[in-house]
């Protein structure tokens, strides 16, 4: 360490400079690669056809419903077998603002992602007194009582349903700008325009969920995870930190249900609430792909992707061929596909991690014999 005198009398100045960094130069290409990417699949519904554009519609959404779990599990450590109750609250709430008060479903998309965020709050406050399997427990059981509840909603169909009407669909924003402008039928402009929004609420999402991480909330909802007392003790704040993350998928799940079932245009209580489709294949995307990272679950979501549509004709078999797969990967590769690829190959294409980089530098001062 050097002095005041140190520094008047010696002419060369030793100074340390050090600096945090979490990009690479392989995260950089990438993200300017993903930004091509997005560009390219922003123009789908004019260079494809629609079942692919439906394709494609549902990686999204299960892309979004897996991130989401993922940022829950991965790095909050709340497991959570009750993520269907975001998505039905959000899709029920698309249909009740569209038949019963009129809104365009294309308005009506967030403001179902705000409902179902207003649901998780008091759901918050008694999940939240619970921990470890508990918690997880607690979760499913209160998404059974919101699918009880909604399956009372006789103007909603009750416990069979209701469709959206035709006109909602037909008329709603940008519909009719697709059909003058590129003559798409109604039918396909609706896929495009939901289709459309589902990669809005995929980027919107990867974004927040990599901000988040690489901020100073991220390093304590990483230290909450990692041991919840210490991270206490250094004065981060878990409950709240734990509230905030819960809220943020909630709206965002929320939202994916409301878009999922503008898409199937019917909706149902054991649909919407469904375990197996929004809370158990999510689960087997990010365990597969890998929990704990951004690039994970997008790697699972297309694994899951082609096993579905390669297996889905074998009726039981493809449920059970599902979870072998889960277990052997569990088994030989805990971190999932992305942990084995990364560790063997040390890429990192969403890096969050803090490198310390620099070292000393020389500085000349000005009364110096050189200067």
């Amino acid at each position: 360490m050097t002095t005041g005198l140190e520094t008047m009398t010696n002419p060369d100045l030793t100074q340390e400079r050090w600096r945090v960094e979490t990009r690479t130069r392989l995260s950089t290409l990438f993200a300017g690669f993903a930004v091509l990417l997005l560009v390219a699949l922003a123009f789908a519904p004019f260079l494809v056809s629609r079942g692919v554009v439906q394709d494609l519609f549902f990686i999204f959404t299960m892309l979004v419903l897996a991130q989401n779990w993922n940022l829950l599990a991965g790095y909050a450590g709340l497991i959570s077998v009750g993520q269907q109750l975001f998505v039905g609250c959000g899709a029920y709430a698309l249909f009740g603002l569209v038949i019963l008060l009129g809104v365009d479903p294309i308005l009506a998309v967030p403001l179902a992602g705000l409902f179902a965020a207003t649901i998780a709050a008091p759901t918050a406050f008694f999940a939240f007194r619970l921990h470890g399997p508990y918690f997880a427990i607690g979760t499913w059981v209160i998404a059974e009582v919101g699918r009880l509840l909604f399956a009372q909603w006789k103007s909603l169909g009750g416990g069979t349903g209701t469709s959206l009407p035709r006109d909602a669909t037909r008329d709603m924003l940008g519909v009719r700008l697709l059909n003058d402008w590129f003559g798409m039928k109604s039918s396909t402009a609706a896929d495009a325009l939901a289709y459309w929004l589902a990669l809005l609420v995929v980027a919107v999402t990867v974004a927040c969920v990599y901000k988040l991480l690489r901020s100073k909330q991220g390093l304590g909802l990483a230290a909450v995870r990692d041991n919840e007392t210490a991270a206490r003790a250094l004065g981060v704040d878990a409950r709240r930190l734990k509230v905030a993350v819960y809220l943020l998928t909630a709206f965002l799940t929320g939202v994916v249900g409301a878009l999922i079932y503008l898409q199937k245009a019917r909706i149902s209580p054991d649909a919407a609430f469904s375990l197996t489709d929004w809370t158990a294949y999510v689960i087997f995307i990010v365990v597969i792909g890998g929990i704990g990272t951004i690039e994970g679950p997008i790697l699972g979501v297309v694994v899951f992707f082609l096993m579905q549509n390669a297996l889905s004709s074998y009726g039981s078999w493809y449920l059970m061929l599902l979870g072998a797969l889960a277990i052997v990967i569990m088994l030989f590769a805990p971190r999932g596909l992305w942990g084995l690829i990364s560790e063997r190959t040390g890429i990192e294409l969403f890096p969050v991690r803090r490198i310390l980089k620099g070292g000393p530098i020389q500085k000349k001062t000005m009364g110096g014999p050189n200067g």
